[in-house]
């Protein structure tokens, strides 16, 4: 029952792929934005859904499960900056993308808002996202992976090919639309099972109390895991919410939302539904950990015990169901993924630098091999069932928001930001968390990520080189600081802040 479950719901996502593809996929601005027509609604549950990929349901349930309460600060953080990107970032993206002669991507933004359209900084930002993006994309399919080596008793690698296949069959077809219509429908289902598989795991004990008792056996309490966070984690965790400023795949929906006026009621929807989800995940593997000492089960991956939860809990009609979930959350953020790299590759590198004048159907077939490519890149580096998913996407959420974060904050609020200082912050933040990551500079061999999370260096990096630059720059051209009042007086028409 759980394979017709599972059949039914790729059979949803394959058949809203050929609706979207009759729908808006004949010009590149229908297939990379919708059309700028996204409802609020479409719009909240998408960037909810994207952003909360298989890390929601397996990733965070498995650090909770690990380390207890600490990982509460991580959730916080993400809470705190989903509500500042809707409050600063979202209404002034729309209305700025606009302004700047209908900016697609966020590196045409980038270069339209310094009145440099064929600018080396679209060529920058395009490679970090293919970068980041590709390694993102790898670790929802390392979830897909486990997923159908635990579930269902098939190989890793075949697991892999079939959430990759699913996947880039819709998106290849319907684009943008496909990938917000399958997200609002992706967003539904994770709602409704990180509301019931907590709520149905907690009926294994007589109360709260009792799974505490169990769940303390292998978990500090929560006096003790407050008392044992030192400073750096709890920057490190909080530092979390700094990475929504910068991720393209979030921050484009912002740009593709009918109206400025939709923000608001996006924004009272998508922090509802992420607020419910999170304290979902966390009392996932809350609840996960005490019922494995309660009963003296073995869990040899902790990133699995939504799974084991869905298959010991639930009839397999339920049980396929919850699968689907997982699905949801990790093909939702693949395919968000897939798209902006694709939209980049094609947008801001092939069209931009063409020798000869291409056409809007060949500049969407492009956007299509280009959706292929990068899943198939993608798809070599997740090979190895080892990789963790929470260490690949903490990984690529901290590139984007030390890369990108910065940058999006200076160009929206400050008039006069300069080219130079836009391309050295973007250039500087991202090589910062790949050094922080990647270079054994500690005495025992480790990395500096040991020590603090790789965002918080990057951000402020990134930050001071903006404005440092920026400072010490020739101020910007009069069309570049036109452009920035004609925005401020679109956001002051819409009363928005």
């Amino acid at each position: 029952m759980s394979y017709f479950s599972l059949g039914l719901y790729f059979l949803l996502m394959l058949a809203i792929g050929l609706f979207a593809y009759r729908r808006s996929t004949s010009d590149l601005s229908g297939y990379i934005l919708g059309g700028r027509a996204v409802s609020p609604q479409v719009t909240a549950l998408s960037a909810g859904a994207s952003d909360m990929s298989g890390w929601m349901l397996m990733g965070l349930p498995g650090a909770m499960f690990v380390t207890g309460f600490e990982t509460i600060f991580i959730a916080i953080g993400l809470v705190f900056g989903a509500l500042v990107n809707y409050l600063c970032v979202a209404p002034r993206l729309r209305a700025y993308t606009s302004v700047a002669n209908d900016s697609l991507t966020i590196p045409e933004f980038f270069a339209k808002r310094f009145d440099k359209p064929k600018s080396q900084i679209r060529i920058v930002s395009a490679v970090i996202i293919v970068l980041f993006f590709t390694l993102y994309t790898s670790a929802g399919l390392v979830a897909g992976g486990k997923l159908f080596e635990s579930a269902f008793d098939l190989s890793y690698h075949l697991g892999l090919i079939i959430t990759l296949g699913v996947v880039v069959s819709y998106t290849l077809l319907g684009g943008f639309l496909a990938v917000s219509m399958t997200d609002f429908v992706q967003g539904c289902i994770m709602f409704l099972a990180l509301v019931l598989v907590p709520v149905v795991a907690l009926q294994e004990f007589s109360n709260t109390e009792e799974m505490l008792g169990h769940a303390y056996q292998s978990i500090p309490t929560f006096s003790e895991s407050m008392g044992n966070v030192t400073i750096l984690a709890l920057i490190s965790s909080l530092a979390w919410g700094l990475g929504y400023f910068g991720q393209p795949h979030i921050i484009v929906r912002f740009m593709a939302i009918r109206s400025i006026k939709d923000v608001s009621t996006a924004r009272n929807i998508g922090m509802t539904w992420m607020t419910v989800t999170i304290l979902g995940a966390l009392a996932t593997g809350l609840v996960g950990v005490a019922y494995v000492n309660k009963f003296n089960l073995t869990l040899d991956d902790p990133e699995t015990i939504f799974i084991v939860f869905s298959e010991l809990l639930f009839n397999p009609l339920i049980s396929g169901f919850l699968m689907a979930a997982i699905l949801a959350a990790i093909m939702s953020t693949i395919s968000s993924q897939l798209l902006v790299s694709a939209s980049s590759l094609t947008e801001d590198i092939y069209r931009l630098y063409a020798t000869k004048s291409i056409s809007e159907k060949k500049t969407v077939m492009m956007g299509r091999f280009g959706v292929a490519g990068v899943a198939l890149v993608a798809l070599l580096l997740s090979l190895d069932s080892d990789n963790s998913i929470l260490s690949l996407v903490s990984n690529a959420w901290a590139g984007f928001g030390a890369a990108f974060g910065p940058l999006v904050l200076f160009s929206l609020y400050k008039a006069n930001l300069t080219y130079k200082a836009a391309i050295a912050g973007m250039i500087v933040g991202a090589v910062t968390v790949l050094l922080w990551i990647y270079l054994p500079v500690m005495i025992n061999g480790k990395t500096l990520s040991s020590l603090m999370y790789e965002i918080v260096p990057g951000f402020l990096a990134s930050s001071v080189t903006i404005w440092l630059v920026s400072y010490f720059d020739k101020s910007p051209s009069q069309a570049v600081i036109s452009m920035f009042k004609e925005t401020d007086s679109v956001i002051a028409q819409s009363k928005l802040p």
